[in-house]
C-alpha cells in the first residue's frame, strides 16, 4: 500500500476453525467453520474495519492455507506487505464452544511455526520507527527468531508513542512461568501502553489486584496502564487518574476475539486522540459485539456497529 501504516502489529497468525455447536465438546460430533485468526492478526483486522491503515508482520506457509490467509487479509483491507512466507506449515487452531464464554482451544504450529521466524529485514526499520502504532503481541517474544527480532524492534523503537505491549500469555508458548515474567517485564520497560487481564499482569508484574497491577505497571514507566476485570469491566490508569468502565451486558456466543476487538478499537482511540474513558467505553463495546458472534476476524465490528451497541442500538 506504500505509505506508512497506522498501526503495525506483530505475531501469531492462523486458520481457526470453529465448532459450531454451542456446549459442543471436542468429543462430540462437530461441524466447523473456517476464518482467519493469531491475536495481532486479529487486532489489525479490528483496526482496518475502523477506517486505518493496518499492517500485520507475520509468516505464513508455503501451502493453500496460506495463500488463504493473505487473500482473506486483502479482503478486510489488511495490508500484507509484511506477511512473509516462512518454512513449515500455516498454523491450525480449533476452538470448541464448550463453554462460549471461554472455548476449549487445540493449537497445531508444529515444531517451529512461520510465525516464530520474523527477521528484521522483514520490515524496514524506519517503519518500524515511524508507524503511530507499533503493536507487539507477547507471545512473539516467545519463540525463534520473531523473539530477538521483536527486542531489536523494541529497542530501535525507543519507548517513542505508541508502543503497545499485548500481554497474549499462552503457557504452552514458554519453557516456564519464570522466564515468561523475565521477558514481559523486561518488555513493559520499553513499552507505553500495556494491556492485559489479571492473570496476564501477574505473570508481567507479579499482581494480580488491577490497582497493584496499575500501579507496577505505571512504576516501570508504562504510560497507559489496562487491566481488563472479566464481568468487572476494565481499568484505565495513567500517572494522573484512572477509570474504571462497566462491561456491556451481552449474551456471549463466542468469548475468543473479544480481546482483539477492544485491542483494535483501542489503537482507533490512540490514533483519534481519545481520553482514556472515551477509549474504555468504545473498546468495551467492540469487545461485547465480537463477543456476540462466532467468529473473530469476520466478526470484527465497523464503527457504526460499534456506536450502536454503544447507544443500546444492537
Amino acid at each position: 500500500m506504500g505509505a506508512v501504516p497506522d498501526v503495525i502489529t506483530v505475531g501469531r497468525i492462523s486458520v481457526d476453525l470453529y465448532g459450531q455447536e454451542i456446549g459442543a465438546s471436542f468429543l462430540d460430533p462437530q461441524t466447523f467453520a473456517k476464518s482467519v485468526g493469531g491475536s495481532p492478526t486479529n487486532v489489525a483486522i479490528a483496526a482496518a474495519r475502523l477506517g486505518h491503515h493496518a499492517a500485520v508482520a507475520t509468516k505464513v506457509g508455503a501451502e493453500q492455507l496460506g495463500d488463504y490467509v493473505r487473500r482473506q487479509l486483502g479482503d478486510w483491507g489488511v495490508d500484507t506487505s509484511y506477511v512473509a512466507t516462512g518454512e513449515g506449515l500455516t498454523p491450525v487452531v480449533l476452538a470448541a464452544l464448550d463453554p462460549p464464554e471461554d472455548p476449549q482451544i487445540i493449537f497445531y504450529r508444529g515444531q517451529a511455526a512461520p510465525d516464530t521466524q520474523i527477521t528484521p529485514d522483514d520490515v524496514p526499520a524506519e517503519v518500524i520507527r515511524t508507524t503511530p502504532v507499533l503493536w507487539i503481541s507477547f507471545g512473539a517474544l516467545a519463540q525463534g527468531t520473531t523473539a530477538t527480532t521483536c527486542e531489536s524492534w523494541l529497542d530501535l523503537r525507543a519507548r517513542r508513542e505508541h508502543v503497545v505491549l499485548d500481554l497474549d500469555y499462552r503457557p504452552s508458548m514458554w519453557p516456564d512461568r519464570a522466564h515468561a515474567h523475565d521477558v514481559a517485564l523486561a518488555a513493559v520497560r520499553r513499552s507505553t501502553v500495556v494491556v492485559g487481564n489479571r492473570a496476564e499482569c501477574e505473570v508481567a508484574v507479579g499482581e494480580t489486584d488491577p490497582d497493584r497491577a496499575a500501579d507496577a505497571l505505571l512504576a516501570e514507566g508504562v504510560r497507559l496502564a489496562i487491566v481488563k476485570r472479566g464481568g468487572d469491566g476494565v481499568l484505565l490508569a495513567t500517572a494522573d487518574d484512572r477509570w474504571t468502565v462497566p462491561p456491556v451486558p451481552i449474551e456471549v456466543v463466542c468469548g475468543l476475539g473479544a480481546g482483539d476487538a477492544f485491542g483494535g478499537a483501542l489503537v482507533h482511540g490512540l490514533l483519534s486522540g481519545w481520553t482514556e474513558p472515551e477509549i474504555g467505553m468504545f473498546a468495551n463495546a467492540a469487545g461485547a459485539y465480537v463477543a456476540t458472534q462466532l467468529t473473530c476476524g469476520d466478526a470484527m465490528p465497523t464503527l457504526e456497529q460499534v456506536e450502536r451497541l454503544m447507544d443500546g442500538n444492537d
